[in-house]
């Protein structure tokens, strides 16, 4: 058991970290005890327990305080992570429709999104179409002054961060797990470009692994912090239908790209379309939904840099749209399968080659 800590930061740092306890506990526990959460964590167990959605099993843990706060406040201050919470100056103004509001928020890089923010989110195994689309519009939108918010995520989310990233844009990732984790782990590579232009957020605790509950959480902050939602691609029973659920109950502008009518990933955008989505085929749609109309092939965009030469060898086999996996393309260059498969992940990362729902890679 830790003492109870009396500034209202820790004290909330303590109870976002405890198993079973969210936002939602902690509203309850504010109503309870006329907005007094130290002494919530004073009361008794049985005290607890008559808390209307508490019950004995909850109050326990509550009631046990078993969580290291001033540890989490060192170790975050190590690991140059920001904590924030409501009142603090950053505090986005965007969580103040939210029922659940996050309880804090750990920041990595230089700021938080402001007003002009868009999400784009979609699929993990996107087709190379889908992937094109996500970091083209993402491109063309943070040119225009857009911030991109996505997930970190394989597929849609690291192709929206990457197109920001290629205008010089802003862009951030909130994850479903603690900051101090990166998933995949070939994100790090991505989220390290991230940090000079936007950064990464997370309302979990240190250490806090993914898991089937903290990725639909995540998804309404997603939807809290973006002015529209755009899905490029997700099936019937994708994540991004809930993020796009969260969005429609916060009145956001929701809208999503069409795909092959017999395509897997594109059956959860048609459904999106059907129930009342805006379709957009392009950035400049998008920006007409915002209510701002410009035609974006006047802005200038970077121009992609030539392949480094050590690269060259490697893109070659791809030339002509033809898809590679390790074995193949390992044959191709006169490697080993091993090597080649190193370098078909390096190669995704730096947004040259796109993951196909096959597992086989193409040019991107």
């Amino acid at each position: 058991m830790f003492p109870i800590p009396s500034d209202p930061l820790a004290q909330r740092l303590l109870l976002n970290a405890l198993p079973g306890v969210g936002p939602v506990t902690v509203r309850r526990l504010r109503d309870a005890y006329d907005g007094d959460l130290a002494a919530a964590l004073r009361a008794r167990p049985a005290e607890l327990a008559r808390v209307k959605g508490i019950g004995t099993k909850l109050a326990a843990t509550i009631a046990a305080r078993d969580f290291d706060w001033a540890g989490e406040l060192t170790r975050s201050q190590e690991l140059g992570f920001r904590i924030v919470t409501e009142g603090d100056p950053g505090w986005p103004l965007a969580f103040a429709p939210l029922w659940d509001p996050p309880l804090v928020l750990y920041a990595e890089g230089a700021a938080l999104p402001g007003e002009r923010a868009v999400a784009i989110i979609g699929s993990r195994h996107c087709t190379a179409y889908g992937a094109g689309l996500a970091r083209r519009f993402a491109r063309e939108l943070a040119t225009a002054g857009w911030w991109i918010i996505s997930g970190l995520a394989r597929g849609i989310d690291t192709a929206a961060h990457e197109g920001a990233l290629d205008a010089a844009g802003q862009t951030i990732a909130v994850l479903g797990h603690g900051l101090d984790l990166t998933y995949p782990p070939e994100g790090r590579a991505l989220r390290a470009r991230m940090r000079e232009r936007g950064g990464v957020l997370s309302e979990f605790a240190l250490g806090r692994p993914a898991d089937r509950q903290s990725f639909p959480q995540r998804n309404r902050i997603v939807a809290a912090l973006a002015r529209a939602v755009v899905v490029i691609e997700t099936d019937v029973d994708g994540g991004s239908l809930i993020t796009a659920r969260f969005a429609g109950d916060l009145g956001k502008t929701l809208c999503a790209v069409p795909g092959r009518v017999d395509s897997p990933a594109s059956r959860g955008c048609h459904a999106l379309l059907r129930d009342g989505a805006t379709l957009v085929t392009s950035a400049e749609d998008i920006l007409r939904e915002l209510g701002e109309t410009r035609d974006l092939t006047s802005l200038p965009l970077p121009t992609e840099a030539a392949p480094a030469p050590e690269h060259a060898r490697w893109l070659r086999p791809f030339a002509g749209g033809t898809p590679h996996d390790a074995e193949s393309l390992a044959a191709a260059v006169h490697c080993a399968p091993a090597e080649a498969a190193a370098m078909l992940a390096l190669l995704e990362i730096r947004g040259r080659l796109l993951r196909r729902p096959d597992g086989r890679h193409e040019a991107g």
